[in-house]
């Protein structure tokens, strides 16, 4: 079984209600041979809700608690890491009961982006890095690919 993001399988659960669609992911949940979880909706957070970067560091980073995940309001700014850490091992939580050893997440992602993040600027620019769930399951000797 593999693990996949929800919204490369057509659900709409990113931060802006919709979905990144990816043909292949959406005929492995099809064909029964996937499963989607979206970390972000495991840990707590609505749907839709407001865009979220990792400031200070990488999802590995986050998890030994030197970075935090914040949520960009027209407020403020509002720390969302306890959300992105309860997702994380919620995920981690599903790949072990379906049995997943090979995850695919949504690239670029503060959750599940894998190799390359958005740089917590929240200007659109990228940097090296992995995302929160990301982090944890390569962590925990999952497979990760990046669509």
């Amino acid at each position: 079984m593999i693990l996949v993001s929800s919204c490369l399988a057509g659900i709409p659960c990113r931060y802006d209600a919709k979905s990144q669609s990816n043909g292949e992911v959406v005929e492995l949940v099809s064909r029964g041979r996937a499963f989607p979880v979206c970390p972000e909706c495991l840990g707590g957070l609505p749907i839709p809700r407001f865009s979220a970067e990792i400031i200070g560091g990488s999802g590995e980073d986050v998890l030994a608690g030197k970075a935090k995940v914040m949520a960009r309001t027209p407020d403020g700014d509002i720390d969302v890491t306890s959300a992105f850490i309860k997702g994380a091992y919620c995920a981690l939580q599903a790949a072990r009961s379906v049995g997943a050893d090979t995850v695919i997440l949504k690239a670029n992602s503060p959750s599940c982006g894998c190799g390359m993040i958005y740089d917590g600027s929240f200007s659109g620019a990228k940097r090296k890095g992995n995302g929160v769930a990301a982090a944890l399951l390569k962590a925990n000797g999952l497979d990760i690919l990046s669509k």
